[in-house]
């Protein structure tokens, strides 16, 4: 089976977005990738676990990507092995009412994850420079100062959004939250495909929404801003990843195996040990309860 190399995934430098992949060949079967898979996620649990206890960093794991590229399962495959305890979900909608009256990262903030966890963000704050710019009409619902119209949101506006996600980042991973970004990059040609998948499979028939075909109409639109919103906010402390995901089974084996190669090189996360008086009398405590 064909080794993973992070550099050969991570987006450090300016890219053309149809210069990315859309699959990568593992050289293996289904079977066995779905395998080592398994093993990957039971080793990145034990990362967890460790970090649980060791109580000093978080992990804030992004996914963004075209309808149909798989994010839900991706979860669901990627992290099975992880005690519940340890991680938290957030698939972000449309705003709420309440979540109008702030701005726009708010909701994000209280989402992140606390100290020893991991957080998912399922759809993220990049929704505020994707969707809202192939669709700025939404933005009238944030009733921010000094936008009145469309006409109001020029190219400054997006550069300072930029700005404020890249200050954003840069805060929170400066305080002990480790960032993964992972652009979900499947073919339109890949996306027409399971688009047919959930219209001809009656138990796949809820998955489909007429909203689907009217965003794939604005494909074009959308790549223009994902590499946009990739060349301005891949840094160093917070990385994009491009995730040829076409097959499904290969893209989760990418995704876990780079997160389980980046943490383990976090050797300062270790469960604690008791402290030396306490450790000096394990077989007291030990006796004493045998003893009851």
């Amino acid at each position: 089976m064909k080794d993973i190399k992070i550099e050969d995934f991570k987006i450090s430098s300016q890219i053309k977005i149809e210069d990315l992949p859309t699959t990568f060949d593992l050289e293996s079967s289904e079977k066995k990738i779905e395998k080592k898979l398994r093993k990957v996620s039971e080793d990145l649990a034990e990362i967890q676990n460790a970090m649980y206890a060791h109580g000093k960093y978080s992990v804030l794991f992004c996914i963004q990507g075209m309808d149909t590229a798989g994010k839900d399962s991706l979860i669901r495959e990627v992290f099975k092995e992880f005690n519940v305890r340890g991680i938290i979900a957030h698939s972000f909608k449309k705003p709420t009412d309440l979540e109008l009256k702030h701005d726009y990262l708010w909701r994000h903030v209280k989402a992140l994850p606390a100290r020893g966890k991991f957080g998912i963000f399922n759809r993220t704050h990049y929704e505020n420079v994707l969707v809202t710019r192939v669709h700025p009409e939404y933005l009238m619902s944030e009733n921010l100062p000094n936008i009145t119209s469309v006409k109001d949101v020029d190219d400054s506006f997006w550069e300072k959004r930029f700005d404020q996600i890249n200050n954003f980042e840069k805060h929170i991973a400066d305080n002990g939250t480790i960032i993964f970004k992972f652009f979900i990059n499947i073919s339109k040609e890949e996306q027409k495909s399971r688009l047919l998948r959930r219209l001809n499979k009656p138990n796949k028939n809820w998955k489909f929404s007429p909203d689907d075909l009217e965003e794939r109409a604005c494909w074009d639109s959308y790549q223009s801003c994902y590499q946009d919103a990739i060349n301005k906010t891949s840094k160093p402390h917070a990385p994009w990843y491009n995730l040829p995901a076409d097959n499904k089974p290969t893209a989760r084996y990418i995704v876990a195996k780079i997160l389980y190669d980046t943490l383990k090189e976090y050797t300062d996360i270790k469960e604690p040990e008791l402290p030396v008086k306490e450790k000096a009398k394990i077989d007291d405590y030990k006796a004493r309860l045998e003893n009851e």
